[in-house]
C-alpha cells in the first residue's frame, strides 16, 4: 500500500507539473504565428511550485494529517425519545481499518483514551475493523478491550469486513469462515454486541430504546458496488419504540430506510468524507448524497461519521472523527 501512494503521489506531482508546460507550449505556438516570443520561466517556476507543493502536503497528511483528531457534537431531539434516555450519550466511531495504525501503533491508544475520556452511555461501531482480514485486529485486541461504555459497544460488519479484497482466499467457503472469524472475534474476544441483521435492546428503568444492526447495503445509484448481505426487515423484526440504525453504507439510506421504514436516526460510515477536504468540500460528494456529517429529511436523520481509519494512509484535513450524538426529548 505503501508503495503504491509512492508511486500515485510522485505521478500525481508529476502531472500538475506538466499542466504548466501544456499552456506554456500550447501559448509559445500561437505566439510563433504572431511573431510573439512567450517567455518559459513563470510556467516553468509554476510547475516547480505545483509539484512541490502537491508532495508536500501529501506528506504532511500521512505523517500529521492522519493522525488529527476531532470530536464532534450533535444534539439529536425527537419527542419519542423515552423519558429516561433523555440526555443519554451515543459515541459513534466508524471504519478503523486496523491496519492504519500499524507503522504507529500509539495513534490508536490515544483514538480510544481520546474516547473514554467522553463516559459515553454507549459506543456505536458502524464497520470496517479491517481492511483485508481478521489477523489485522489480533495486534490490536488488548488495546480495543479498553473501549468502555455504561451500556457496552454495538458493531456491525462493513464491506471491508467482508474480506472481499483479500485475493488471497481462495473460494467463497474460505472467505465465509474468514468473516465467521471475525464475527467470534469481535463477539468473544473483545466482547462486542455485534449485531448482523438483528438488534438488541438498552434499558434504563421502565423505558427502552432499540438498536437496528445491518451487515452492509450497498444502494443503487450511489459509491461504488460492493456487498449487500444486509436484510433490514429481519433486523426489524418484533421491535418498536424509539429505534436506532446502525448500517455501513450511507447509499442504504435513500434506498431502503427512506421510503420503507419510520426508523427515526441512522448512523453510519464508509466514506471517510474521501480523507480530503477543500474549504468544507470533499470529493465524496461525487459518489454519496450524503458523504459526511448530519443530514435530515423530514422525520428522519443520518449522520455520516468520517472514520477513524484509512484506506490509503494519508488524510489531508480531513481528520479522524469522533462523534458524540446526545439524544433529547
Amino acid at each position: 500500500m505503501l508503495k503504491f501512494l509512492f508511486i500515485a503521489t510522485l505521478i500525481l506531482g508529476l502531472i500538475l507539473a506538466a499542466i504548466p508546460h501544456i499552456v506554456w507550449l500550447i501559448a509559445w505556438l500561437i505566439g510563433k504565428c504572431f511573431h510573439y516570443s512567450l517567455p518559459y520561466a513563470p510556467f516553468g517556476w509554476t510547475a516547480l511550485a505545483l509539484a512541490l507543493l502537491f508532495w508536500l502536503v501529501m506528506i504532511l497528511g500521512r505523517y500529521v494529517g492522519r493522525w488529527r483528531l476531532e470530536t464532534n457534537q450533535i444534539e439529536y431531539v425527537n419527542s419519542e425519545i423515552p423519558e429516561a434516555f433523555d440526555g443519554y450519550k451515543i459515541v459513534h466511531i466508524s471504519d478503523l481499518h486496523l491496519s492504519t495504525f500499524d507503522d504507529n501503533k500509539k495513534q490508536l491508544q490515544r483514538f480510544v483514551d481520546s474516547i473514554n475520556v467522553l463516559e459515553p452511555d454507549l459506543i456505536c461501531f458502524t464497520g470496517d475493523l479491517v481492511t483485508i482480514g481478521t489477523s489485522e485486529a489480533i495486534p490490536y485486541t488488548s488495546v480495543l478491550k479498553q473501549l468502555k461504555a455504561k451500556d457496552g459497544i454495538v458493531s456491525i460488519l462493513g464491506n471491508h469486513d467482508f474480506l472481499i479484497y483479500n485475493h488471497t482466499l481462495a473460494g467463497d467457503s474460505a472467505r465465509t469462515k474468514e468473516v465467521e472469524d471475525l464475527s467470534r472475534y469481535q463477539r468473544e474476544q473483545l466482547g462486542w454486541r455485534l449485531l448482523r441483521n438483528e438488534s438488541t435492546v438498552i434499558e434504563r428503568d421502565s423505558d427502552k430504546i432499540t438498536i437496528l444492526g445491518v451487515d452492509n447495503i450497498n444502494g443503487k445509484g450511489q459509491g461504488f458496488s460492493t456487498v449487500n448481505y444486509g436484510d433490514l426487515p429481519k433486523a426489524m423484526e418484533g421491535t418498536d419504540g424509539f429505534r436506532i440504525l446502525l448500517t455501513h453504507d450511507p447509499s442504504h439510506w435513500r434506498a431502503e430506510v427512506l421510503p420503507n421504514t419510520n426508523i427515526p436516526l441512522t448512523l453510519c460510515g464508509h466514506t471517510h468524507s474521501a480523507q480530503i477536504r477543500l474549504f468544507g468540500w470533499n470529493p465524496a460528494s461525487w459518489m454519496f448524497k450524503e458523504s459526511w456529517g448530519r443530514y435530515d429529511q423530514g422525520q428522519q436523520t443520518i449522520y455520516v461519521n468520517a472514520g477513524l481509519g484509512c484506506t490509503l494512509p494519508v488524510r489531508v484535513n480531513c481528520p479522524a472523527e469522533i462523534t458524540v450524538v446526545r439524544l433529547k426529548r
